[in-house]
């Protein structure tokens, strides 16, 4: 049951070509930037994964995390909610030039197809997006005089995400804002791989404060002082 790794080529290592991974994060609150550079790194020695679909709130800055992955024509698709943020410059050029596919969810929305495909929930009704293009294809009704559209579940083969402390049984802790997406998407996909700040024994984090149990979790990762994403883009960093 101890699912701790001895290092990020071996969390990585699963994903395979046109896989779905949902990745952790809002902005680089929470992103798993050690995970996502080890996926590039495996990447750039094998050529492979590509093809793949990423599920995440934004589509990446700068040129490292999410964007580098773009840079290096691993995406074929990203599911996220907002497309242009701080620096967005990697996916606007692939998205531009026809090199990448966008699907755009509202965050809300996003959020709650990740919970749903977590519960086994298929589909559900929302009033978001009714009347807008977004809507286009999607059913709609009426509840109590007002339309809904319905939405579908999210899955993922794989997720991503970063945690505080994680306790050798896969047992999750968070770091304030840093919680965001990654405890639905660790329901959402079937193999889930955390990096974490600080691992530790079992028993060692008050079952009372755990916010993801281990249930959902197959391998941890321990990353002790983790990269941020805004202090990298600050720094003009690349990666590779």
């Amino acid at each position: 049951m101890d699912k701790r790794l001895s290092s990020l080529t071996e969390a990585v290592a699963d994903i395979q070509d046109g896989a779905a991974v949902m990745i952790g994060g809002f902005g680089g609150s929470g992103a798993p930037i050690e995970l996502i550079h080890a996926l590039i790194d495996r990447f750039l020695e094998t050529g492979s994964p590509k093809g793949l679909t990423v599920i995440n709130n934004n589509a990446g800055n700068g040129h490292v995390g999410i964007a580098a992955m773009i840079e290096q024509g691993m995406v074929k698709k990203m599911i996220c909610s907002f497309p242009r943020s701080a620096d967005p410059t990697v996916f606007t050029e692939r998205y531009l030039a026809g090199e990448i596919e966008l699907e755009l969810v509202p965050q809300g929305t996003l959020a709650e197809r990740i919970r749903a495909g977590g519960a086994g929930i298929p589909g559900f009704f929302t009033p978001t997006s009714v009347g807008t293009d977004l809507a286009e294809g999607k059913p709609v009704q009426q509840f109590d005089g007002r339309d809904y559209v319905m939405e579908r579940w999210l899955k993922a083969d794989h997720a991503l995400i970063k945690a505080e402390q994680g306790d050798a049984l896969g047992n999750l802790t968070y770091r304030m804002a840093a919680r965001n997406f990654s405890p639905l998407m660790a329901t959402a996909a079937e193999k889930v791989v955390v990096q974490v700040t600080k691992a530790v024994e079992p028993g060692e984090i008050d079952p009372e404060v755990i916010v993801t149990p281990g249930i959902f979790v197959d391998a941890i990762v321990e990353v002790a002082n983790p990269a941020q994403e805004e202090e990298l883009n600050r720094a003009g960093a690349h990666h590779p």
